[in-house]
Parts: C-alpha cells; sequence; structure tokens
C-alpha cells in the first residue's frame, strides 16, 4: 500500500488556512441548539443533499429543534414536515423520506437508528455518503470515510487518485489514507472545496498546499 506524500504537512497547512472559516453543517457550534443524536445526523445529512449548507442549516433546526426523535417525528404530518424544512432541495420528496424512516426506525430497529453500516443502507433515501456520515459523526466511530462531491473531486484534482465517482474515491483513499484523518477528512475537504478549492476557476493563488496540487482537468485559475 502507498501513502499520500507529504500528507501530514498537507493536513496541517489545510487546517491552518481554514481555522477561521465555519465548519460544515454537522459541526457548527449551532449544532449545540440541537440535541446531538444518530437521528438528528442522519435527518439533517439527508436534509442537506443537493442544498446549500445555510439553508440546511436553517432547516435542520426548525424542525428538529422540537422534531428530535423518531416518534416526534410520526405524529405529525408531511405536510409539517415540508413547512419546517422548506426551501432545501427535493422538500416534499424529503418530508416523506423522513416520515418512512422515522417509521420503520419504530417498527423494525426499536425506535433507534442502527449502530451498523449495512443496516443504515436498507434505510430508503440513505446511501453510501449519508451512512458514512452518521457512522463518524453520529457514532463517533473511526472506521469509516464520507466521500462528497468535494471529497471526491479534489484528491483527483491534486493527483492524489483517478476516480470515476464517490465510491471509487472512498475506496482508494481507503488504502492510501493514513486512518488517523479519516473523520477529519471530509470537513476539511468540504470547507477547502466551498471556499478555495471551487470546481471552476479555483482560487490557485490563496492556497495552501499548491505546490503540492498537479491542477489535474483545471483549466482557468485565479
Amino acid at each position: 500500500m502507498s501513502n499520500i506524500k507529504h500528507i501530514d504537512e498537507i493536513i496541517s497547512l489545510l487546517l491552518n488556512k481554514l481555522n477561521k472559516n465555519r465548519n460544515p453543517i454537522l459541526s457548527r457550534s449551532k449544532w449545540e441548539n440541537i440535541n446531538r443524536t444518530p437521528f438528528t445526523t442522519l435527518i439533517s445529512c439527508i436534509l442537506s443533499l443537493r442544498t446549500k449548507d445555510e439553508v440546511t442549516e436553517k432547516a435542520s433546526i426548525r424542525l428538529l429543534n422540537k422534531y428530535d426523535t423518531p416518534q416526534k417525528i410520526i405524529k405529525i404530518s408531511e405536510n409539517k414536515i415540508r413547512e419546517l424544512i422548506y426551501p432545501v432541495g427535493f422538500y416534499k420528496t424529503k418530508s416523506k423520506r423522513i416520515k418512512e424512516i422515522s417509521k420503520k426506525l419504530i417498527e423494525e430497529y426499536n425506535g433507534s437508528v442502527p449502530n451498523n453500516f449495512n443496516e443504515l443502507m436498507k434505510l430508503k433515501g440513505v446511501g453510501r455518503k449519508t451512512a458514512n456520515i452518521v457512522m463518524v459523526y453520529g457514532f463517533n466511530k473511526n472506521d469509516y470515510l464520507p466521500i462528497d462531491t468535494h471529497c471526491h473531486r479534489i484528491p483527483n484534482r491534486i493527483g492524489w487518485i483517478k476516480t470515476r465517482n464517490p465510491e471509487e474515491t472512498e475506496q482508494e483513499l481507503i488504502k492510501i489514507m493514513p486512518k488517523k484523518y479519516w473523520n477529519d477528512f471530509n470537513k476539511i475537504f468540504v470547507k477547502f472545496g466551498q471556499i478555495i478549492c471551487l470546481p471552476i476557476s479555483p482560487l490557485c493563488s490563496e492556497c495552501p498546499i499548491e505546490k503540492y496540487c498537479k491542477k489535474i482537468n483545471v483549466k482557468n485559475h485565479r
């Protein structure tokens, strides 16, 4: 197994650069207002799909401040959930999913989110990224590596890997990334991808790790 060259320095440089910026939704300080559980982590992650962080944050707080368990969710209507989570993307579908998941958790898992990756994947609307996020941020497990679009795009741009989708990226990074960085990788690279290593015209002049980046498929940069 090969390792990522200069990984310790790269992570240190990124942390120093990004330290003053807000963390992604699942680790922001505003979550102190929410009862932080595997369930609230799961629901917030579902709300975040194809939705901007600031929209997800407000919707999550509106819903989960009062309805933070499956038992509370099933007592309210889909219309009520829609009102609380609007304008997240696909809010009508997500309100239905939230009700379905809550019902299934009560009927099949004694009202708790399963502490098992494969069981999480059985929940309708839950994919690998969401399951990994719940295991890491909901259950504080160290053996999982959540990969979203930034976490897939940036390692390919830097030249660490050559993969076609987040699933392949997850498997390749597991092989080469020291396990001590797995828990923090998602929040570091999401933040990095949002403010510096942008999908189009990245801010390479502000990038703390530019000297380690191969700029693969970067046509224009600032």
